[in-house]
């Protein structure tokens, strides 16, 4: 039985971001500008030409930044919880391939679970080092005792 996945917001922004980034896009893009300052002596260069053209580069200015912006956010997430595992763990898990692709939920929760590992790591660390720092003054204090 297969599951069906719903298109979220992440999903959707993720998908423009990386439409916009495409070439064709942009070559798209200049062909638009193209055909507006062309049709410039058509309508007589009025404001109404021109405003078309301000409006709806505005508009599509204004959505992209939140677009993009949602895509950024996830990928540094991603990146910041890819790090964390490098940092934690002396051989890196392969399950951290891909997880940009993840939701910010599963991100979030991804995160506080590597924080969580990372802390009994220092605890265990700590308790480790306080072992054998026990150990070296005991075994300093027998050798002194053995001299003397």
């Amino acid at each position: 039985m297969a599951t069906t996945r719903v298109l979220t917001f992440s999903d959707f922004a993720a998908s423009v971001a990386r439409a916009a980034g495409r070439p064709g896009t942009f070559a798209a893009s200049l062909l638009l500008i193209a055909v507006w300052a062309v049709t410039g002596p058509l309508f007589h260069y009025s404001d109404t030409w021109q405003l078309i053209i301000n409006t709806g580069t505005t508009i599509v200015t204004f959505l992209m930044v939140f677009l993009i912006q949602n895509t950024q956010n996830r990928d540094g997430a991603a990146i910041q919880a890819k790090l964390d595992e490098l940092i934690r763990a002396s051989a890196a898990q392969n399950a951290y391939i891909g997880i940009e692709h993840l939701t910010e939920e599963e991100l979030d929760l991804l995160r506080a679970r590597c924080e969580a590992r990372a802390k009994d790591f220092r605890l265990s660390d700590a308790a480790d080092a306080a072992e054998e720092t026990a150990n070296a003054k005991a075994a300093a204090a027998a050798r002194a005792a053995a001299g003397a």
